[in-house]
């Protein structure tokens, strides 16, 4: 065994593995013929999917309420009512077998879903007076939904949506500060199970009609070996370097974001080379989670394929994609660049190298090897902000030339081996039907969690929203401040118990419309893009936040590091993170908000890095020496004038269109602290004690 395989024995990466298993839809293993009912199913999602993408011309309601059929299907199949057969039946938790309750119970709530298109011209002309067949099935619907997100996602988002079920109707009846008009059993159920405006609302149909492919895209990545492909990539590049193993990490992950959305499937990916590497040059093992943990979570930040939510977010817009690629670049690139300057850091603190060149392997050689993998990807990209098709057409593009690598990998490397080409074409074929069913096990949890989001989606519709933005504007006394923190507080809160998707629908929803408007009340023009780009990353960073932070208990698994401990020193690192979207709210050049222009796009993002740098010096207590107190509050000012030149600015009488007059200040502000520090620099030998 070498140092780039772990070993399948080791207990933490046992645990991880189960984890990001359980995330990605893997469930119950049933025995016999019952084992291929739910890749059967996959495969016939995948198919379908591909089909609407391509040459099957559906109506929009009927792509949604079939792709919600399918992702209930496998729900009821594939996850037992009980993980653990603690009480009751033991048919209730068998994870060997798909007992004949959980096949009714698919079936029905498959149908439930499929209703929708089945009385499709009858519901169109009863709309707003459902009968009481429509009544049943659109109760059945939305328990069956929530028992399903219950089973795949957790209790959180069940009973989140069960409260704002519970204050639909009972809003009459509370105190005057929070009461609302109500409604009838009659106008719910119109408004959740038999319109556009509930559960088959926008985010259900961004689910079916694009995050699905991409999906499907990462999963033929993964199968095909991309991902090991991408780390020993990195690790090649950047092996050498000053604690290099953990940059290699922050590259891995952003470029195994390409192949999986899942933050815990990252690490499981990445992590389990890295992790070990990084342990082994020196990194204490929770620093060494916590770096694989902040890589991971910040891989759905970097465009230009973003997480799910960030085709939602151009849904909600009502802007192309690319536009969400391009507001976003300057605030995840500056987020990751510091990143790698963290790693530095700790690296210097602990007087760290990197790992012998003769130990990695070579880069041409690497590069070369897997070369098949990056001509898929840089068509996808091509189409997407080169060719402007959009985000659906891409990814189906991609699809099909990655099946042709995938059908032709192992017969070539077979012919090179001179091994049988007929075993190697059958084992490509099962690799193909393998990833479809793969990718329609990873998109359930999508699925449903636009889904069950849609419930407090159209209960807001419902007349809410002028509501939520008079409870906030109470709360936050009309602070943008005070507002923008409670908003941020609270993704993180919710975001605990919800997957990112789930967590941004939720608070864009409640929150993004209010933060526009409670702006322009007090005289600040918020753009409607920075106001949803600041939930979706808080909902993202709820993925490492304690004492939850499901990630970085995967990393501590692997790392044998305490999970709280792993998790705190994570979220530290991500700390540079969470002051972008608060900078991209007050200075909108950080989304290239009416920026056009190359020249000024690169100045922002050199200045945003620095500021970014400064940052984080600050938090961790070390630019190139250990900080002195005094020194801090420089940083932060260097920080504040990278990325908030209008503030500055305005504060010294500059006009607003000479802001960028500011940056030599901070520059040289940062040069005089690396002054300040240099006589200070550890020695190597004596780095360690300076720790």
């Amino acid at each position: 065994m070498t140092q780039f395989e772990i070993s399948d024995k080791d207990d933490g990466l046992e645990l991880a593995k189960k984890m990001a298993e359980e995330e990605e839809g893997v469930g119950r293993r049933p025995q016999g013929p019952s084992k291929y009912v739910i890749p059967t199913i996959g495969v016939a999602w995948s198919l379908f999917q591909l089909s609407i993408a391509s040459w099957w011309v559906l109506d929009s309601t009927f792509t949604r309420a079939i792709h919600l059929g399918f992702a209930m299907l496998i729900v009821f199949l594939n996850y037992p009512v009980l993980k653990k057969a603690a009480f009751g039946p033991k048919f209730l938790s068998a994870t060997d077998r798909i007992p004949i309750f959980d096949f009714v119970v698919a079936t029905i709530a498959c149908l439930s879903a499929l209703y929708i298109a089945i009385d499709y011209g009858g519901i169109t002309q009863r709309y707003g007076l459902p009968n009481q067949r429509d009544i049943i099935m659109g109760l059945v619907l939305t328990i069956l939904l929530l028992e399903a997100a219950r089973r795949v996602i957790g209790p959180a988002l069940p009973v989140i949506a069960g409260v704002f079920i519970f204050y639909a109707f009972m809003g009459p009846y509370m105190p005057d500060l929070i009461a609302f008009k109500g409604t009838s059993l009659n106008r719910f159920v119109g408004q959740m199970t038999m319109s556009t405006e509930g559960i088959y609302g926008i985010p259900l149909d961004v689910s079916a009609t694009i995050v699905f492919l991409f999906v499907l895209f990462g999963a033929m990545l993964d199968k095909a070996g991309a991902g090991q492909y991408f780390i020993r990539l990195a690790l090649s590049l950047l092996g050498g370097f000053k604690g290099g193993p953990a940059k290699a990490a922050i590259m891995g992950s952003g470029l195994t974001g390409l192949v999986s959305g899942s933050s815990i499937a990252n690490i499981v990916t990445t992590g389990t080379f890295t992790i070990p590497l990084m342990k082994k040059v020196g990194y204490p093992a929770k620093k060494a989670a916590a770096v694989e943990v902040a890589a991971s979570t910040d891989g759905q930040l970097a465009p230009p394929i973003m997480g799910a939510a960030a085709f939602i977010i151009a849904e909600y817009v009502n802007v192309p994609y690319v536009e969400v690629i391009k507001a976003a670049a300057v605030p995840a690139f500056a987020s990751y660049a510091a990143l790698f300057y963290i790693t530095h850091i700790e690296a210097s603190k602990l007087g760290l190298s990197g790992i012998p060149r003769n130990e990695l392997p070579p880069f041409f050689k690497t590069l070369i090897g897997g070369a098949h993998f990056l001509v898929p990807i840089v068509m996808l990209l091509w189409e997407l902000i080169i060719e402007r098709h959009s985000p659906e057409l891409a990814a189906f593009n991609a699809i099909w030339v990655m099946a042709i690598i995938m059908l032709l990998q192992r017969p070539v490397q077979a012919y090179l081996r001179k091994e049988s080409l007929g075993a190697a074409f059958k084992q490509s074929i099962v690799d193909i039907f393998s990833a479809l069913a793969g990718g329609a096990r990873n998109m359930v949890s999508v699925a449903l969690a636009t889904a069950s989001a849609g419930i407090i989606v159209g209960v807001v519709a419902l007349g809410l929203g002028q509501l939520i933005t008079a409870i906030i504007d109470t709360l936050s006394g009309g602070n943008i401040f005070l507002m923008l923190t409670i908003t941020a507080i609270t993704s993180l809160i919710i975001g605990m118990g919800l997957p990112t998707t789930a967590t941004y629908i939720v608070m864009a929803s409640l929150t993004a419309p209010a933060i526009v408007e409670i702006g322009a009340l007090n005289d600040f023009i918020v753009p409607l893009m920075a106001a949803h780009l600041f939930c979706f990353y808080f909902g993202i960073l709820a993925d490492d936040t304690p004492p939850v932070g499901l990630a970085a208990y995967a990393a501590a698994a692997i790392a044998k590091s305490p999970p709280i401990a792993t998790g705190v020193q994570g979220f530290m690192y991500d700390i540079r993170t969470a002051i972008l979207p608060f900078m991209f709210i007050f200075n909108t050049d950080l989304i290239l908000h009416n920026v056009n222009s190359w020249l000024q796009g690169l100045l922002i993002f050199a200045m945003a890095c620095f500021g970014n740098f400064a940052f984080a010096s600050a938090t961790q207590g070390w630019f190139v020496a250990r900080n002195k107190i005094w020194e801090v509050p420089l940083l932060i000012c260097v920080t504040l004038i990278c990325m908030r030149p209008d503030l500055v600015a305005s504060l010294i009488g500059m006009p607003h269109d000479q802001r960028y007059w500011v940056y030599p200040m901070g520059l040289a502000l940062y040069g005089l602290i690396y002054l300040m520090q240099r006589p200070r620099i550890p020695k190597a030998d004596a780095a360690q004690a300076a720790a």
